[in-house]
């Protein structure tokens, strides 16, 4: 029976989203990140036409989504417990098979041992109950930020990450396109090399690029002197050029100003507009400089005509190591 990925603009049923519910791990920063995840789930729920099923992690987590969103309408707030917001990685990705939606369920073991928090390996399964869908459990480690999907089989990935020794030891790249396919449907796999800088997540390619129609990929162009990722930037949309799709097509490039050098301890900070939202009528891009921000909102408006692009505050939230693609997980209609 064939699995396949949908596309990240194919209709929902639901989004996911995490909420900074620790204050032990978000220290100065937890009400600012609380306050942007607020502002995300709002725009969700109103603009982009989501269901928003808001998990908290925490008693003290779930008593502050409810101070802050308990009467929004389309916003229902799910409590469970997880190590951290980052549902993404560690709650399951959807998947058709035949006609039926399955969960899929991958080992989690923190970013490499990075990262090792309380309850995160059983967040894919908290989420497929909730959902009311069957996990199916596969005995290797993925996380979803490692890999983006075009809908028809095509898997974008980064070498950096699927194939680091701190994952799945030993792998090669025709392991990681067989445990793909098994699990995912994954019939092309294109592999980019190099993430950002100085993220934890060793390449996540959600930050790298991103499908935004069959056959078309985003990805960053350096902003400014100095931006750290030019390299990672140049290299993946040479690859990606060379690249055909699932369906034998050639890839068409598109290139989005990338926020730049943005300060961060130590060194910059891996802030990304790949890590934009795609929901079911609009499309959320974090913001962290306010220029090439607002070029990065045209861009993507030029690529989702039919949808609403906004652009919201992320800076908070990148100080626990990610953004808006990070936190939340769609679940398809």
């Amino acid at each position: 029976m064939n699995t396949i990925v949908p596309a990240e603009w194919a209709p929902h049923r639901a989004m996911w989203l995490g909420f900074p519910s620790h204050a032990e791990l978000w220290e100065d920063d937890l009400d600012a990140a609380q306050a942007e995840v607020a502002a995300l789930a709002r725009a969700l729920a109103g603009p982009g036409g989501e269901r928003v099923r808001l998990m908290t992690g925490s008693a003290e987590g779930e008593a502050a989504a409810r101070r802050m969103l308990g009467d929004v309408a389309g916003i229902e707030i799910v409590p469970g417990a997880f190590g951290d917001i980052w549902l993404r990685d560690t709650g399951p990705i959807f998947a058709r098979r035949g006609d039926a939606l399955e969960a899929q369920g991958f080992r989690f073991n923190g970013w490499g041992g990075k990262y090792d928090l309380p309850h995160d390996d059983t967040v894919a399964e908290q989420i497929a109950q909730a959902a009311g869908v069957p996990l199916a459990r596969h005995d290797f480690i993925l996380e979803g930020g490692a890999v983006d999907h075009d809908g028809e089989g095509t898997v974008l990935t980064t070498g950096q990450c699927l194939l680091n020794p701190n994952r799945n030891p030993g792998w090669t790249e025709a392991e990681a396109e067989a445990a793909l396919a098994a699990s995912l449907g994954a019939k092309t796999v294109i592999w980019l090399g190099e993430g950002l800088r100085n993220d934890h997540t060793d390449g996540h390619v959600d930050n790298l690029a991103r499908f935004v129609a069959p056959g078309v990929v985003a990805c960053p162009v350096a902003w400014g002197r100095g931006d750290p990722n030019a390299d990672a930037y140049d290299d993946a949309a040479r690859r990606l050029a060379g690249a055909t799709d699932a369906t034998g097509r050639k890839l068409q490039v598109v290139r989005i100003p990338s926020p730049g050098w943005v300060d961060g301890e130590p060194g910059p900070i891996p802030a990304s507009h790949m890590n934009f939202l795609i929901a079911n009528s609009a499309v959320i891009v974090p913001i962290y400089e306010a220029q090439p921000g607002r070029f990065a909102v045209q861009a993507l408006e030029a690529l989702f005509p039919g949808r609403t692009v906004i652009g919201l505050p992320s800076l908070a939230i990148l100080t626990g190591g990610g953004s808006f693609h990070c936190i939340t997980q769609q679940e398809p209609a």
